[in-house]
Parts: C-alpha cells; structure tokens; sequence
C-alpha cells in the first residue's frame, strides 16, 4: 500500500466565514453561531380546502408536489379528502438552485396518471427572508391556479421565506440534498438529531445468607451458591463455605442498571449436585424501582427475600403440590455516590456521579460547531460508481448529537452547531464522522454496518478558555495494511468558562466522585462494568428512532481497545523511554560534570554545591525557582493548536504487517494453525525478556533485604558493624561536613578514579537472593 506522506497527516489551521463574519483566531466580528450560514428556501405546506372533486364519488386523494429547478418534493396524500392537512416543510439548498420560480402543485392521486388540480407559483425574488430569533412566518392562503394563469377552485396555505440552517423548521424538513432518498424509514435516519445517554445506576447485591433451604438429596451436605440475573448480566457467588441447609456467603456483585428500570433482579439459589448439574433450591423477583438508592458509604438496612419453590409430591394416585418458602438474606441498593464508567478513563467526557443531588454546578460551556469535511474516501458502490453518504457523530457526557446525512458526496457540508454544559475542564469530547448504509432499503437484509471513517478527540484542558479554535482535523483509521487518511473534517470550538475561580478549584479536587476512593471497585471489577455499560448503552441507542447505531457507539466509546496489539504495546514502551528520557538526560548530564569533560562547568556546580550546604535553606527555594524560570522560558513555545492523533507516537506509520493483521484479528482467533503458533512463539519471547528483566528487579530487591536476614552471615556482619561505625562518626561529625566530603568526592577529577567498581556496589552484587531456590 502506498502510504502518504506524514505531512497529510498534520493539523491545519483555517480562517472560515462564521456566521457570516470572520473568525481572527480570538474573538468572532459577529458572535452569530460557530458555522457557516447555509441559504435555504423553506416552503410550509399547511393544508388546503374545497379542492374540487375529480371522480363519481365527490372527493379527491391529493397530496403536494412542491418542484424548483430540477428537485422535487412531494407530500403524502389522503384518500377521499377535499381538505387535506398535511404540515411538512420542505428546504432547497441556494447553492443547487438553478431556478427562480418556485412551483407548488396539487395533484390527484390515481392509478395511470395523477391529475392536475391546480399550482401556485413563487418568484425568488419576491421571497421574504426571516433570520431567527424572528417569530416564524404566518402561513397564508393561496387561490389555485390552470397552467394559463386562470383562477381554480380551492385554496392552498401556504408559507414561503429564506432562511438559514439556524432556523427551528431546519432539522424536520425534508431536503433537497437527500433528494433522492425514498422512504419513511430512510428520510428519518439522515435527519440530525440529539440523543441522551441512559442514566446507570451501580447494583450491588450483597448476599449474606440463607435459610431453610430444602435440598432433594438428604444424604449429602449441599453446595450451595447463588445466581443473580440482571438482563444479559450474569453473576454468582462462590460455594458457601457452611455445608448446610443455612449456608453464608457474605458477597458484594456488582450489576450495570438503566433507567427505565426494564428488567427485575432475579436471584437463584442453586446446590451443585454433580459437575455439570445444578438445582435450583429457590428463586425471587426483586424489581428495581423499590430498591433502595445509596448516596454515600453509609451501610443500608438488610433484608430477607422470600424465595420460592414449587414441589410435587406423589401421594397414591394423587398429585399434591406443596409451595415452601426460603429465605435469603441480602443488603441491595442502587449506589448513587459512583460514576459509571461506559467510556476509558484516559478520555472521558464526564465525571459526575450518577446521583444528580451531588452533582456541582456548571464550570462553563462547550460549542462546537461541524462545519464540512474534505476528501472523504469512497465508501461504497451504488449504481456502478463509488460514493459516500457521510454523516457526524460527536459525543460529551449524556449528550450525544448526530448531524444529518450528506448524500453522495466527498466534501459535505453540514455546518451544524451544537452546545454542552461543561462541570469538568479535564474532559474530552469526540466526534466522529461515518457513512450511513442504511438508505435506499440498504438495510433489508438486516446485516448493513455503518462504516466507520475516522474520529477526532479534544481534550478540553488543551484549549484556551473564549478563543474559536477553527482547524482541519486528519481523519485517519488504521486498516490491516496499515494507517490510511480517509479525509478531513472542519471543526470550530469555543470553550467559554462562566467562572475562572471555579475552574482553577477543579483542578485540586479528585478526578472520581468520593465513592471510587472510600469503596473502591477493583480493576477487574470496572472493566467488566464498563463493558457491561457500553452494551447497554449501544443496546438502548440502538432502540431511539432514528437509532444510533450499535456499531456507531461502540466505535465513539472504544469498545475493544484493551485487546492485545503488539503495535500498541510498542508505542506505550516508547513512551515510557520519553518520560524517562529527562532523567537519562540528566544522569549523562551528571556524568560528564563527574567526569570533568567541561572543567568550567563542574567548577560552577563545585561552588554551587558548597553554597547549597552551607546554606541548606536554600536548596527548595532554588528548586522552585529552576521550574518556575524553565516554564516561564517554554511559555514562548506554547502549544498554540490542539492535539490530534499522531501516527508517529501510535507507531502506525511503521507497523509490519503482521502486527496489524494480528490486531485485527477476532477473538478467539480465525487465522490459521501456524500463523497462531508463529504469535505464539513471538509473545513468548517477549515475555521471556520481560521475564528476566523483573527477575533482575526482584533480585535487587531481595539483596537488599538480605542487608539483615543473616542469609550471609559474613556479610551481614560486615553490614551491621559499618551501621554501627557510621552511626558513630555521623554523630560527632557535622552533618554539613559529611555532606562536602560525599559530594566533592562523587565530583572527584578523572585521575582520582579507576574503571573498576566500587566497594559498596562490589559488595551488594554480593549478597545472596532468593534466585538459588527457583525451581
């Protein structure tokens, strides 16, 4: 694959008409919107009354055809009504105008041909133009029209005016651009819409015992444990220690519940009775409206459930059924005090707990607004030619937004602007940019994906509170051949703080709600959470009308990035090796000032370092001081765009095929025998290196606490009579004195040293690990 240079692949910065003034990098000319004004043509079709009557039966099916240029529109149409209502909005995009007068016509519906009933005419030019926050245009009533110009029978209402993408009828009007869509179904999905995430509770079920079971087999003790069951969510309990018919686990499960609570918690205790068979000794329904909800740590009142069993029991010829009931004992509550986490830590776009009494007010606001993308990548094949019907995703906190769908186009124009309530400055928003497959009754077959194209993340800590940030993001997504470019897409960002004071406090307060650190979830814990929240939240997006896509949210949250990648594992151990290049840097800084490779140099750190001792008040001060200077020197070089992805930090420029393949590939896999055995024996390689390399720290750090074991008895003599000796001469010696002769002697001149080691480091790699009892 021919891979574009990195250059394509860096941020532009643009200078775009914003609401019709131009953005100068700071402030707006016009504080309009954060788009560029799209001219429409709005025609409101309201109804229409005595239309005359075209068949034996005295009534008319008719319905609107509203045409300018070479678009046309239509309205739906009733049978046998001469006063229609029908209230749809029609919009012509003025850049595809090639008309100027506008043809609104009432038509019969028939089976051969419809008939004409009459037509009302508009010049363009006489179209009135309304800017909101202008009240809307009133509708009024039209005398139809022959084809001559002569007076009909029936009126038509009527509304006509110019407007723009801000105005309210914009979203629910049917488009000249997606003139060729046809469909209810299809005509309601390429529309923008705003959507809102479903408010997650944290379930725990904590189960302490139970009483009175009733096992079938009386001849064994039973192993009891319990199933809970919250939707798709299955968990349970290890087996009760207690072999007995009062069993006790006392066991916290944690569960992902959605408001509306759909589904009730079902609980299940069951005795294994062999290996793969369990019996059911009791079952309850617990809805979840009733449970109580926990704001803080403070333990709840517990509970006994009654658990129900039904058994029959033979007597002669007789059936008799015989309902007893078990008890459990549980504690259940809805935890209020957690955040639930349905996105990665690294960039989430909201923090608040879910209960919304400890929610604290708004830091500022966020606008974004999605202008247009440039050179999106064909997608699919339609009529024998490659097209892309493109469409934005952008997601922060609950609120996801989705702008209409651009038909068959490389470079749409969406120019829609969108708005947040910002509690936390340490967030990220995303958005993401897709092609809808589901047009033209794409998606009959039940199996159509929307194809993902590429997404942008920005973190709102990066930006500089009321500046426009207008740039030209890479849409890059990384294929099994490698990093692949599929466009670019036009964003404006204004990040508006209401209160710097605020802001400023945010940073000092914890990046969790309180609940995470005094009952913390264990790692493994929040990950099975956070997959199960990813799945219901894609489940309940998927059900809105029109629905986000499952595939669309699990691409927005990162569903599946923990997945093994050997390309991401290079990236993160190189960026270790760049967080501790500074450190590096400084210890062959130091090694040359040991070394005396500049005299004049190591002379200065010589004085410097007699200065520090004797006037030891002064060490912290100069450290700060160090940092304040070099912050204040980098504030010339400041990042003045925000950050994007960077195929050089993510190793994706260079990555060997087969890495990729492999990150690609299912789980379990799908790849052949000895392709699996070749990963195989490269995985074990590289954790053979990891290996020896914590076999190494382990072993440092078992030297040292064999210091005082007496594992070597010689050595740890030697240890504790030097700790004696030291402990001597440090107290008659001031403390600044030893200082001196330790320093000035690290510093010592070259013809002072020799290459062998030192005593102290002769003797640590001496004393004896625990290496020797490995088997």
């Amino acid at each position: 694959m021919q891979r574009p240079p990195h250059e394509d692949f860096s941020l532009k910065e643009t200078k775009p008409h914003l609401g019709g003034g131009k953005a100068t990098g700071d402030k707006l000319t016009s504080t309009y919107d954060l788009v560029e004004q799209m001219q429409y043509l709005y025609v409101r079709v309201v109804k229409a009354k005595d239309l005359p009557a075209k068949d034996l039966t005295g009534s008319c099916d008719p319905y609107v055809e509203v045409k300018l240029g070479n678009y046309k529109g239509t309205t739906r149409h009733f049978e046998k009504k001469s006063n229609p209502e029908w209230l749809q909005i029609f919009a012509f995009s003025k850049d595809r105008i090639q008309a100027s007068v506008l043809e609104v016509t009432v038509k019969d519906k028939d089976v051969l041909k419809d008939d004409f009933m009459g037509r009302v005419l508009f010049d363009l030019n006489e179209v009135p133009k309304r800017v909101p926050p202008d009240s809307p245009l009133a509708a009024q009533w039209y005398r139809l029209e022959d084809r001559n110009g002569n007076k009909l029978k029936g009126e038509l209402m009527l509304a006509v005016w110019w407007g723009t993408q801000a105005d309210e009828a914009f979203p629910e009007a049917w488009h000249s651009d997606a003139a060729t869509v046809s469909g209810a179904d299809s005509l309601s999905s390429i529309r923008s819409k705003v959507y809102l995430s479903p408010k997650l509770w944290y379930l725990r079920v904590n189960v302490i015992e139970a009483q009175d079971l009733i096992p079938t087999d009386k001849t064994r003790f039973p192993d009891v444990f319990v199933k809970a069951q919250l939707g798709i969510q299955t968990l349970r309990t290890r087996s009760s220690m207690s072999k007995s018919i009062n069993p006790m686990w006392n066991e916290d499960l944690m569960f992902v519940a959605a408001e509306p609570f759909e589904e009730p918690l079902i609980l299940s205790v069951e005795d294994r009775v062999a290996p793969n068979k369990d019996e059911v000794l009791g079952r309850c329904a617990i809805p979840l409206q009733y449970v109580d909800r926990r704001l803080d740590h403070k333990p709840l009142h517990t509970k006994w459930y009654t658990l129900e069993k039904h058994v029959i029991i033979t007597e002669g010829d007789k059936k008799k059924e015989i309902k007893f009931s078990s008890r459990i004992h549980m504690r259940i509550c809805l935890e209020g005090g957690y955040h639930v986490l349905d996105e990665s830590t690294h960039y989430s776009s909201d923090l608040r707990p879910t209960a919304k009494q400890l929610w604290k007010s708004s830091i500022g606001v966020l606008e974004v607004g999605i202008l247009n993308a440039q050179g999106l990548s064909p997608m699919k094949t339609k009529d024998g030619r490659a097209t892309t019907d493109a469409y934005c995703v952008a997601k922060y906190g609950q609120k996801w937004v989705r702008t209409r769908t651009i038909i068959d186009s490389a470079a749409p124009k969406w120019n829609e602007q969108y708005t947040w309530e910002v509690f936390d400055p340490c967030t990220v928003i995303t958005v993401g940019v897709f092609d809808n497959c589901h047009l033209h009754g794409g998606d009959k077959a039940g199996g159509a994906r929307d194809s993902r194209i590429g997404k942008v993340r920005i973190r709102l800590s990066t930006l500089e509170t009321d500046r426009v940030y207008t740039h030209s993001y890479p849409l890059l997504v990384l294929h099994p051949t490698g990093v692949k470019k599929m466009g670019e897409i036009h964003l404006a960002v204004r990040f508006t703080c209401s209160s710097l004071l605020n802001m400023m406090n945010m940073y000092s307060q914890p990046l969790l709600p309180k609940m995470h650190y005094v009952n913390p979830l264990t790692v493994s814990q929040l990950d099975s959470l956070r997959h199960q929240a990813t799945q219901i939240v894609s489940m309940r997006l998927s059900r809105a009308e029109p629905p986000l896509r499952k595939e669309v949210v699990e691409y927005m949250l990162d569903v599946g990035s923990h997945m093994w990648s050997m390309r991401r594992s290079k990236a993160n151990f190189f960026r270790i090796m760049g967080v501790f290049g500074g450190l590096i840097a400084v210890g062959k800084w130091f090694d040359q000032i040991c070394n005396w490779k500049n005299p004049i140099t190591t002379v200065l750190i010589h004085i410097l370092f007699l200065i520090l001792v004797l006037y030891p008040e002064l060490i912290l001060p100069t450290i700060f001081l160090y940092l304040f200077l070099i912050g204040v020197w980098y504030y010339r070089w400041r990042p003045r765009h925000p950050p994007h992805m960077d195929t050089r930090l993510s190793c994706a420029d260079n990555a060997h095929p087969d890495e990729l393949d492999e990150e690609f590939d299912t789980f379990p896999t799908s790849r052949p025998a000895d392709i699996v055995r070749m990963r195989y024996d490269r995985l074990r390689s590289i954790a053979g290196r990891i290996q020896t390399v914590v076999g190494d720290l382990a072993t440092q750090g078992e030297r040292l606490q064999s210091l005082l074991s007496w594992r070597d008895p010689r050595a740890t003599a030697l240890f504790v009579i030097f700790c004696l000796v030291a402990a001597i001469v440090l107290y008659v010696t001031p403390f600044q004195v030893v200082a001196l002769i330790a320093g000035f002697y690290v510093l010592r001149h070259p013809r002072f040293r020799h290459k062998l080691p030192s005593v102290p480091l002769n003797f640590f790699r001496r004393l004896p690990a625990r290496t020797d009892c490995m088997l």
